[in-house]
């Protein structure tokens, strides 16, 4: 199972929000590349980074610093945030990200990712964010009318190399993981799932691990806000993971 410890951009800066509350705003960092770097030296072998202003905007605020970060590891970097047509997709790809993530687009163009999954081979992830079981859509601010298990199924055919599942509630709180949602995601797709929002300690990461349904597992986890504040360490994570 792998560790993708975050990056989320906003304004150049390393930031987190609380459930994705963008007036609830903790900055970690001026130097989004360094921290990437620190990552990767305490043993990360993925960076996620996303890019908070595009999620809301649809612009491409912070693609410069995302490709500054690709450029600056040596591990490969996964981003999202405002890729919602295929130059925005195509830009980052041609600038050294590894996969990218398609929220918003993915449930209001699923064509969108259909086609690129087709053309990149293992490197476009969906990323639902779920509310109450809702995918929300425009970086968090509203609700899409679509349940994160029917848009799985739009997909589960296209040959996507993940879905990246965020549990809103629960994403900065440290409060643990909603493993029950996660192990239905697990049942209802044969792609990888990525999990991320709440995890706080140790043993959320050795619970998720351990979360199986007809013999698959996670592939990854996403964690933020417990790395910054210091609850435990990329290494110290891996090595639970483990």
């Amino acid at each position: 199972m792998e560790l993708f410890p975050a990056i989320d951009l906003r304004d150049g800066k390393c930031v987190r929000l609380k459930q994705g509350d963008y007036s609830q705003e903790t900055v970690y960092g001026g130097d989004p590349v360094a921290m990437a770097q620190e990552f990767e030296e305490d043993g990360a072998r993925w960076i996620h980074v996303v890019d908070l202003d595009a999620a809301r905007t649809g612009r491409p605020e912070n693609r410069d610093v995302v490709a500054e970060i690709a450029g600056g590891v040596g591990v490969p970097v996964q981003s999202g945030g405002g890729i919602r047509d295929e130059f925005s997709a195509e830009a980052l790809l041609e600038r050294g990200i590894a996969r990218i993530v398609i929220g918003t687009a993915a449930v209001e163009q699923p064509r969108l990712v259909r086609r690129l999954a087709s053309r990149h081979p293992g490197r476009i992830a969906v990323g639902l964010d779920a509310r109450h079981g809702e995918a929300a859509v425009r970086g968090w601010t509203e609700g899409s009318g679509v349940t994160v298990l029917e848009a799985i199924a739009w997909f589960d055919d296209a040959g996507v190399a993940a879905f990246i599942v965020t549990d809103i509630a629960r994403d900065g709180m440290l409060t643990g993981p909603d493993v029950e949602g996660l192990a239905g995601v697990l049942g209802a797709t044969r792609a990888e799932v990525v999990a991320s929002g709440g995890v706080g300690s140790l043993d959320d990461l050795r619970a998720l691990a351990a979360l199986e349904v007809s013999g698959r597992r996670l592939a990854g986890v996403i964690v933020g806000k417990a790395i910054y504040e210091g609850v435990f360490t990329v290494s110290e994570a891996l090595k639970a993971l483990a």
